[in-house]
């Protein structure tokens, strides 16, 4: 079964609908350019009310090493995303679990990529978008993703309308939404959210 995040949540209501709903995962923006950041205090508000079995992500994008501890340990995290240019040994000497994003475009080996990572929980696919680490709506070419038995989760320009063919084309290990299930940056509509997870579902 493919699972599923819901990234860049920003409000209560929102969390308690992904939630109903049986989403897998939450992703919070620890981004501050990011039309979809929340402050870490906002965060640990909005956290306390996820319930057991459902992951909590922190996206961070070059960010500290005692930036990203502090956040984690204040908002109860499970896992960090990064999406920046962090190397493997800055990966692993956070020490916290974490998977990393890469941003797809012509000339990249994601399979070389993924190998640098050895200490990867998974390998996140978006679209490149000069000057903007993620969340830009944008889809990539799907052809370009390699065989892998890498637990990989595939982002960029998904919605409730192209969910099942990213499904049936990709078999990734999940897909993570954001922009595909707002009404503007930071909330989600309701029903793009419930056509969504049926889509994956069935």
């Amino acid at each position: 079964m493919t699972r599923v995040k819901f990234c860049g949540l920003t409000h209560e209501e929102d969390i308690a609908q992904a939630v109903k709903l049986g989403v897998d995962a939450l992703g919070f923006v620890f981004y501050a350019p990011s039309s979809r950041s929340v402050a870490p205090d906002h965060a640990a508000m909005l956290t306390s009310s996820v319930p057991a079995f459902v992951t909590r992500v922190g996206l961070f994008v070059n960010e500290q090493p005692a930036v990203i501890q502090n956040i984690f340990e204040r908002t109860r995290l499970n896992l960090i995303q990064y999406h920046g240019d962090e190397t493997p040994e800055f990966c692993d000497a956070v020490g916290l679990p974490f998977i990393k994003a890469f941003r797809v475009r012509p000339g990249i080996d994601i399979q070389t990529e993924m190998e640098r990572y050895p200490n990867a929980s998974g390998f996140l696919l978006d679209a490149y978008v000069k000057g903007q680490p993620g969340g830009t709506g944008e889809r990539f070419d799907w052809g370009m993703i390699p065989q892998s038995n890498a637990p990989i989760i595939l982002a960029g320009g998904l919605s409730p309308d192209n969910a099942k063919d990213a499904i049936e084309q990709v078999a990734p290990w999940a897909l993570d939404v954001s922009g595909g299930i707002e009404t503007k940056p930071g909330r989600k509509d309701p029903d793009k959210m419930a056509r969504f997870m049926n889509a994956c579902r069935n």
